[in-house]
């Protein structure tokens, strides 16, 4: 299975886990976005569906989403069903839908979706994500029908965590590929 990664608000920076695993698993890919600091869900959704459509529909994928790109995932993953993106991780999802929580010029992403996804995902937070409450955490993965992670107090789960390739959120990758290798031995 290959990596498309969905970076969030302002691409998540260089020293970002995402950006690292982008150079580590082969043939990662992923979203590039023409406006990283006002993203319009409108947009992001066009270039994800571009991205997505250019990929070999004889492999399959996992969506890597972070912050603001979760939330894209959840949109795109509410609108499609496209064979080869198999499941998603879904790391630290920014609450789009508070006031409290994020900047007013993303608000054009609400409502997160709330509806059981067709493929296996999981959610990773944080219990001190400045970006959405632990509670909400587990209410969003759980609407979403999402294998729910808690790791601590992680902060936000990004550049500022210094996680490098975050050997701890790759051990929730492979039970993710495992878990849908499972499944699809199962149900063939």
């Amino acid at each position: 299975m290959k990596l498309i990664i969905v970076a969030g608000l302002n691409n998540s920076g260089p020293d970002h886990w995402q950006n690292f695993w982008q150079s580590h698993f082969p043939e990662t890919i992923k979203v590039e976005q023409a406006e990283w600091d006002y993203p319009q869900l409108s947009e992001w959704l066009d270039q994800m569906n571009k991205t997505i459509a250019e990929t070999n529909s004889d492999e399959r994928y996992l969506l890597v989403g972070h912050s603001l790109g979760c939330v894209l995932c959840a949109h795109w993953l509410a609108q499609n069903d496209i064979r080869n993106v198999v499941g998603a991780m879904l790391v630290a999802p920014a609450d789009v839908d508070s006031a409290v929580h994020t900047p007013d010029y993303i608000w054009n992403f609400s409502p997160i979706p709330m509806v059981k996804f067709s493929i296996p995902t999981v959610v990773v937070a944080s219990e001190n994500d400045p970006y959405m409450t632990m509670e909400r955490s587990q209410l969003v993965a759980e609407s979403w029908g999402s294998e729910f992670y808690n790791f601590g107090a992680l902060g936000h789960i990004n550049s500022d965590c210094k996680l490098g390739l975050w050997p701890e959120g790759q051990a929730v990758l492979e039970a993710l590929k495992n878990s849908i290798e499972l499944n699809a031995s199962n149900n063939p």
